[in-house]
């Protein structure tokens, strides 16, 4: 299998297992990315997940070899390119980045909603030398990420920046010792995974599809996801944990 599944706690890690070929992904492995995306979502116990490669290499974004022998892009059906970026899971997601994530290791990183990166890591979408376009949502997804204008350099001139960098502006969440980004994805996931489950998806749609709304109509369309949370046996064990002074015991899965 070139995908691992792991769980710690509440947390699903799911880690690329091709260092070979520096996690590079074929068309199996992003199917295999894609079911393992399917089997961690509807598993109620797992309530954050963790993305990661391993043998100290994130991913180096498509296998070219594999696909100038079988002419088979890496694309989904059900989650687009790479088994992820077309349709990211709804649970909160943390990439954990060790080494370089370098255009489409950068996008599946651009999938999660946090990243964690090694302080000797690097990060970029160098397409533009090879002739390409970062199609599989790093132009769609940086400009959102970081300041416009540090987006369009990145994209415009493919140079990579290293992860002091990549905090500065913004666009990674934590910077830590090299060999450590797993350990502290997971670290990270597991406070996340700590708060009700129900209410950190919803809180989470919300804050992705809000850039899409008019400002005016956002309180309207919100109520779509925090309602049933407003209602949900969750909200009531919150208020109540809150007041008995004890960790909350959620229900809503």
């Amino acid at each position: 299998m070139n995908i691992e599944i792991e769980v710690d706690q509440n947390v699903g890690i799911l880690a690329i297992n091709r260092p070979a070929v520096r996690n590079a992904i074929d068309l199996p492995t992003a199917e295999e990315i894609a079911a393992a995306l399917d089997d961690v979502e509807a598993r109620p116990e797992i309530r954050a997940i963790v993305i990661t490669g391993r043998g100290g290499f994130f991913s180096a974004g498509m296998d070219l070899k594999a696909f100038t022998a079988t002419n088979q892009r890496p694309i989904t059906a059900t989650r687009g390119a790479f088994g992820i970026v077309a349709n990211p899971p709804a649970k909160p997601l943390v990439a954990a980045i060790e080494g370089a994530a370098l255009g489409g290791g950068l996008e599946i990183a651009l999938s999660a909603d946090v990243i964690v990166v090694a302080e000797d890591a690097k990060l970029g979408l160098p397409e533009v030398a090879r002739g390409l376009v970062a199609t599989a949502g790093g132009v769609l997804r940086l400009p959102s990420r970081v300041p416009r204008a540090v987006a369009l350099e990145m994209i415009m001139t493919g140079s990579p920046i290293s992860a002091a960098r990549a905090y500065e502006i913004g666009l990674v969440n934590r910077v830590v010792p090299a060999g450590t980004a797993l350990a502290g994805a997971v670290e990270l996931a597991r406070t996340i995974a700590a708060n009700a489950p129900m209410a950190v998806r919803a809180a989470k749609a919300v804050a992705v599809n809000a850039v899409h709304w008019d400002g005016s109509d956002g309180f309207a369309l919100q109520r779509r996801y925090t309602d049933p949370v407003r209602d949900s046996a969750d909200a009531a064990e919150g208020a109540r944990a809150f007041v008995e002074k004890r960790p909350p015991v959620w229900q809503d899965a």
